[in-house]
């Protein structure tokens, strides 16, 4: 093929030409490389979200444990250290460097799913989950942080999209792989992770290159992370245990007004530390503020949903593990395809339009299910139409409120925004979880009307998502960007 140069150019202006080419093609190269780095990382991470919901029901048989409100912990334990160490790592990783904060992240990650996968017990498995949390929550904010600088601002909308497609790719992974290991022995649901950590550990230390953006020499605020992580841990046991020591009760009062305590000490403590765990001069700007309240309220309702999904299948149509998995697949495939598209539609048109489609998507899913589900199994027209449902309302929900949060901040706060809105989601996931349990006994929802309960409450919470949606304004973006310091 004949390459011409235009011979109205100069010497100077071809070379100039021919550099920025140069130049573009090895931006495009890293960044290329960057992506499939740390796009890998954060799926082993995502791939834990549907995978130890799918071997629920094995590690409960493995223990012996029939009370859900205390096999819960092994996702509540994750979900609240994970939310409390986040914006700490993202300091961290701001601070001392995001290339050394995700590979430290992704290490601990690693070894600590090697020892859940050989926990002897139930507590030292909830143990290991706390260490695994730590290391996620190191691993994510690092990621996003690394991630988006490869990005020019115009684009990194695209950039969320591909994080929550990779997010609901794991997901949708989690499923039908998780319903299969579960075959050869619930551990090696985290034994998988191993093969993937360590791949990830020698290609990052290679591929990706060391990002500080910090304009502080202040220590993140681990004593606030520990603060939140008691509040939130108190306030998650109430709703999980208030059925069985009666609501009225003298422990469901101590420990409201211990959470209550803990949540006001961290307020006050967050006011005044040089490098808290949450900035409230960012909860200032506007898009940013209502993209956190609205990721807090769809995670509830998102939690909520998986768990009820894999405990009705298991407990009402009696389904079989590694049936189980395929079955709850579709729903996260839909979300992990239409991620990216709704990064590209947010471009368009806005992230307030798209975010209110995918809440009323997701309300007609769960509507859905509220009333057609019944005790017979008939999953391909009752199960399966709100399943496809929900998956559309989070592909295009959730990249648009995240998209809306990270684009109102500048570059040098883009760790720890992104760890701030993943904060909000992991609140919401323990709480969903909680919420969850709690309608039924001790041994969560087991029956319809109880099922029934638990789908009008995962309803309520993605409506509340969606009238926060409303609130989000055209402008917000535009105006707000680089207020935040």
């Amino acid at each position: 093929m004949n390459h011409s140069i235009p011979t109205s150019l100069s010497d100077p202006e071809i070379s100039s030409r021919l550099e920025r080419n140069s130049q573009s093609q090895v931006a495009g190269s890293q960044r290329t490389r960057t992506a499939v780095v740390v796009l890998t990382g954060v799926l082993m991470s995502f791939l834990d979200l549907l995978i130890v919901n799918v071997a629920f029901p094995s590690i409960a048989r493995h223990f012996g444990e029939l009370s859900v409100a205390r096999l819960s912990w092994v996702l509540n334990a994750y979900a609240i250290v994970f939310a409390a160490l986040l914006v700490p790592a993202g300091h961290w990783a701001d601070r001392m460097g995001r290339k050394r904060s995700f590979l430290i992240g992704l290490a601990m990650f690693t070894v600590a799913s090697a020892l859940c996968g050989a926990a002897p017990s139930l507590g030292i498995l909830i143990g290991a989950r706390i260490l695994q949390a730590a290391g996620a929550a190191q691993l994510l904010p690092a990621a996003m942080g690394l991630l988006l600088p490869e990005f020019p601002p115009e684009k990194r909308s695209v950039a969320v999209a591909l994080f929550a497609a990779v997010g609901g790719a794991g997901a949708a992974a989690g499923g039908p792989i998780g319903g299969l290991l579960t075959q050869l022995g619930w551990n090696w649901v985290f034994l998988i992770n191993l093969p993937i950590g360590i791949f990830v550990l020698f290609a990052g230390a290679r591929v990706l290159r060391e990002i500080r953006e910090s304009t502080t020499t202040a220590r993140p605020d681990l004593l606030g992370a520990l603060i939140l992580a008691a509040g939130i841990g108190s306030l998650v046991l109430v709703i999980v245990k208030g059925r069985d020591w009666n609501w009225n009760s003298r422990s469901v009062a101590g420990f409201s007004t211990l959470a209550l305590a803990f949540i006001l000490w961290f307020v006050g403590r967050s006011k005044t530390h040089r490098a808290p765990v949450v900035e409230f001069p960012m909860l200032r700007v506007r898009s940013f503020a209502l993209a956190n309240i609205s990721a807090l309220f769809f995670a509830i309702a998102f939690s909520s949903l998986v768990l009820a999904g894999v405990m009705f299948l298991t407990d009402v149509w009696k389904s079989a593990p590694w049936l189980l998995g395929l079955q709850l697949a579709p729903g996260p495939l839909m979300a992990a395809a239409l991620a990216v598209p709704a990064g590209k539609l947010c471009g368009r048109i806005g992230q307030r339009p798209v975010a209110l489609a995918g809440v009323l998507i997701f309300l007609l899913g769960d509507a859905w299910w509220l009333w057609r589900l019944g005790a017979e199994s008939r999953y391909s027209t009752q199960f399966l139409p709100g399943l496809i449902l929900t998956g559309i309302g989070a592909g295009l929900s959730v990249p648009a409120v995240l998209s809306a949060g990270v684009e109102s901040l500048p570059p040098s706060r883009l760790s720890t925004g992104s760890a701030i809105l993943n904060m909000s989601r992991q609140i919401g996931l323990a709480l969903g979880v909680a919420i969850l349990v709690a309608i039924g006994n001790a041994d969560g929802p087991n029956n319809l009307t109880q099922f029934r309960y638990g789908y009008l409450v995962i309803g309520l919470a993605a409506l509340t998502s969606g009238v926060t949606c409303l609130a989000l304004k055209g402008g917000d973006l535009a105006s707000s960007k680089g207020q935040p310091s």
